[in-house]
């Protein structure tokens, strides 16, 4: 830790090595004074992010509500969803330790000394955990997109996988065991050696996504997977990675979906659930 870098009204503010100590002003008898009471700082104001809009014109999950501070519209597809405050910025309360004396009868609990608020994300290659902070809104913002990447390939899979061989998504597994095949043709491969090939290649697309430092690329990584080049142009890439969000968390709805008809219904198949439609 390094040493007291500010002092603000009493409260000693340490820099830490991955975040901000904020300790407590020690209470002082008045000794008869008239306490002033402190002037509040003044309010941030909000600004509204770029091809976002103001306040009152941006929409939200549910109409005539309010946004969390933390959510304020500047990541793609933001409309003000978090009933849970998953995405609050992290603040871990400093405690001292409990009194204990074995003599007494009664051995106080410690006291809040002091706040302590992580730095902003960043991103390393120390661990497998590569975010400085696990709950945080970043890290939550790629998670979201990659299990809403593989719910879209799942709930078009399964739908396709059906409609070409006749088997659900649930019997898929079992049809492999007696001999892989894709679309009717049988594949020189068994089981054993498609879950080999499967988890190497996965195993490497996650070590060199992990190796990535940049927030923004870990999301969007451009490039090789952005042959077309639809992203170049900036206003586009903005309407599509909207596009890709609200996709993502269709698909990740829809793939619940099959999986509580399978698990709760008499069928397995996700076009016979939907067979009342026609």
């Amino acid at each position: 830790m390094a040493a007291v870098s500010a002092i603000s009204n009493g409260a000693k503010v340490f820099m830490a090595k991955k975040g901000t100590l904020t300790l407590k002003k020690p209470s002082l008898p008045s000794f008869g004074k008239n306490k002033t009471p402190a002037k509040a700082a003044p309010a941030k104001k909000s600004v509204a992010a770029p091809g976002r809009g103001s306040a009152a014109e941006r929409q939200l999950w549910l109409p005539n509500t309010e946004a969390p501070a933390w959510l304020d519209g500047s990541m793609i597809g933001d409309r003000g969803f978090d009933p849970l405050g998953l995405g609050k910025p992290a603040e871990y309360v400093q405690i001292e330790l409990d009194a204990l004396d074995q003599n007494t009868a009664f051995n106080p609990a410690g006291k809040v000394i002091g706040t302590y608020t992580p730095f902003d994300t960043t991103v390393t290659e120390d661990s497998l955990q590569p975010y400085n902070e696990v709950f945080d809104i970043q890290r939550f913002r790629e998670c979201e997109l990659i299990h809403g990447r593989w719910c879209m390939l799942a709930t078009l899979g399964a739908v396709v996988a059906e409609l070409s061989t006749g088997v659900s998504w649930v019997d898929a597994g079992k049809i492999e065991l007696e001999g892989s095949q894709y679309l009717g043709f049988g594949l020189p491969f068994d089981l054993r050696t498609l879950v080999i090939i499967e988890v190497l290649l996965m195993g490497y697309i996650e070590v060199q996504r992990n190796t990535t430092l940049d927030p923004e690329a870990r999301c969007y990584p451009g490039g090789a997977f952005d042959p077309l080049g639809l992203a170049d142009d900036p206003e586009r890439a903005v309407q599509l990675k909207t596009a890709e969000i609200k996709h993502s968390r269709l698909a990740m709805i829809a793939f619940l979906g099959f999986s509580v008809q399978a698990g709760f219904t008499d069928s397995t198949s996700p076009l016979e659930n939907l067979s009342f439609l026609n």
